[in-house]
This record gives C-alpha cells, structure tokens and sequence, in this order.
C-alpha cells in the first residue's frame, strides 16, 4: 500500500463518515441508488429523499415494477430528473436482462442507462465487491490539488490524466474504505472553496499547497454566457381545480407534469380554446421569476387564467396527459420545483382568510 492510500484511510479512520443510509446495508442497489441520486447533490440533501425511495422501492424488481410517475413523485425537488427516469429504465432492463439482480462488472453496469465509468466503480467497491477505481468530483479536485493538474477536468487529456493517477493510487486492499475516503476528503476537507488544508492528510505532499495555490486547482470550466429562455406558465383555473399536463420524456422536466406552456402569451384566447377547448373567461400575469437551471436561465411568467368547459374538454381530448387538479389531491406524479411554487402559491392565495371562516 502506497504512503498516499495510508495516509488517507488513517484519516479515514479518524475523520470519514461511516453511519450513512446507504453505508448500513451496502447492497449493490442501495450503493447505485445513493450514487445516482448523490450526482451534483449534497449528501444532507439526498439522505430524506434516499430513506423514502428505500421504503417504496426497496429492491430492482419493486423499482421496475413502478410507474413512472411514482418514481418522479419521489424525486420530485431533487432535481436532473434525468437521473430518476435513467434510474427507473436500468431498473427494468436489470430485470429483463439479469434476472432482477444487479450485475457485478465495469462493462455491464455501464451497459445500463445512467451508468458511467465511476458510478461502476462505486457500486461495485463500496458494496464490497472487488477492487474497482472511482473518478467523482470530490476525487477529481483532491487528485488536482495533490499533484498540481493544470486544466479544466472536463477537458478530455485532463481527464486521462485523472484516470491514470487514480488507477495507481487505489489501493488493492481496503478499496471500499479508500474509496469512500476520498470522497469525504473532498467533500469535506478538501472543499472548492476555503479547503481546510491543515486538515488535510496530504498536506506534507501537497503540490497546490506547497504553491500557495490550492484553490487554482482543479482549473475552471471555460467561461461562457448562460443562455436565457423565456416561457409563460398557465393556471387554466376552472371549478376549483387547475390543468395539469405531462411532458414529453425528452427535454426540460421530460416526463413530469406541469401547467400548460406558452412561448409568447399573444393570442392566448385562441391558443387555450384550439389546444384545449377551453374558452377564457378572465386572464392576468402574475410576478414573473427565473429558475435556474446548470446550463441556462428560464424566466417564467405565470397566467392566472379563469375558463369554462365547452364540448370536448380537456380531460376528453388526453385522459392520459391532462387531468384537472384540486388543492388536497395527491399529485399525479412529479412536480417541477416551479410548477410547485405555483401551486402552493395558488392555493394559499384561495385559503380563506380567519374573518371568512368565522362568516355565517
């Protein structure tokens, strides 16, 4: 074992989280699930959402089983919902093609949707099984520091590079306790920002602090603007209750449900009676807002539209894709953030006043 590894799982020892959700029972399933969901998320973050997919799902075949939207459901406010539908996919696809039980090598796991290179090597080390090397974000920037790697790690030699080094320093012994430990080094030591080098049980070899640079590595992702998109949410407000849709499953919140979407609000009656035969009674904006998403802004405009049903509602043209909801019902499956700010906003704006309740 190299000076490095040792050093590393000494502080580990000491220092590493070792009482997490998914540490208690570290099945393969329980491994990818916290893995996937641990993706651009914190860990504080994940633990609720990890414990209520476990109880509803508890196994592949229980995840493979479930619609989709109950799946989305549980994510929903997570975020990159593009994790949950690869998630549910792979599911299915471990039951069709290996009988509801994970595969245990590098090559088929990463046959499965959502399954990169280090979230292979993650699954199959922190379960305990075999030796197998991890490349996360938290290990990228302690490996940088370590050795002074110039460069975005993004960048294709950058990453070779960061490959290369992690494959010589993952130990051959105590892969699952190493491989944990680096990723709670750079989580909570060292950090992308004020990293608490003394600290760190790699100082005394520590080529960015030796610098006086440790926060110049890793390098920056090339600058560039954010994009922005504009859109227009409406609440279609009819007896109480407001149209929901699903989306597509490709693209921006692809298989959630959300309000109906306009790009421009021009026309707006005859775009909601055409697409939904609804006719509009009364409508207003409300204060527009943006959601920020990783790789561009969208700024949201909300409608409050009051319509009355003509033949051929909504609910007739798409039973599958629209429904009417109501304050107190479940929804029918994942929410975008936004989508539920709305709504929350919707319904306290309806809750009665104390004075009103008191009324005759």
């Amino acid at each position: 074992m190299s000076g490095f590894s040792a050093r590393v799982l000494a502080w580990y020892d000491r220092h590493g989280r070792h009482d997490l959700p998914w540490q208690r029972d570290p099945t393969p399933y329980r491994v990818w699930v916290s893995e996937i969901m641990l993706q651009q998320t914190q860990v504080a973050t994940v633990i609720p959402y990890f414990e209520r997919f476990m109880a509803a799902f508890p196994d592949v075949t229980a995840l493979a089983a479930a619609a989709l939207d109950e799946v989305l459901a549980l994510w929903s406010g997570l975020g990159y919902y593009a994790r949950a539908r690869h998630l549910h996919a792979a599911a299915r696809a471990v039951v069709a093609r290996h009988g509801g039980a994970l595969p245990l090598t590098l090559e088929t796991l990463q046959a499965l949707p959502g399954i990169g290179r280090s979230t292979a090597g993650a699954i199959l080390s922190l379960s305990g099984h075999g030796r197998a090397v991890i490349l996360d974000g938290n290990v990228k920037r302690v490996l940088a520091r370590h050795h002074a790697i110039d460069g975005w790690p993004g960048q294709a030699a950058v990453q070779r590079r960061l490959w290369d080094l992690a494959e010589a320093l993952t130990p051959q012994e105590h892969v699952r306790e190493y491989n944990q430990a680096m990723m709670d080094l750079g989580a909570t030591v060292c950090r992308r920002t004020r990293p608490d080098c003394p600290a760190c049980p790699l100082r005394a070899t520590c080529r960015a602090l030796a610098a006086g640079q440790p926060e110049r590595y890793p390098g920056r992702r090339p600058a560039r603007a954010r994009p922005r998109r504009a859109t227009h949410l409406l609440l279609l407000e009819r007896d109480g209750a407001v149209l929901l849709e699903r989306r597509p499953a490709d693209g921006v919140w692809g298989g959630l449900w959300s309000l109906p979407e306009l790009d421009a609000p021009e026309a707006l009656e005859t775009q909601v009676q055409r697409r939904y035969r609804l006719r509009v009674a009364a409508a207003r904006p409300a204060p527009p807002f943006v959601h920020v998403f990783t790789h561009f802004e969208l700024h949201i405009t909300p409608w409050h539209v009051a319509v009355r049903e003509e033949p051929g509602a909504a609910e007739e043209l798409a039973p599958v894709r629209r429904l009417w909801y109501k304050p107190g019902q479940s929804p029918p499956g994942g929410l975008p953030a936004p989508v539920q700010r709305l709504l929350r906003d919707w319904v306290d704006e309806r809750r009665p006043t104390p004075h009103q309740e008191r009324s005759p």
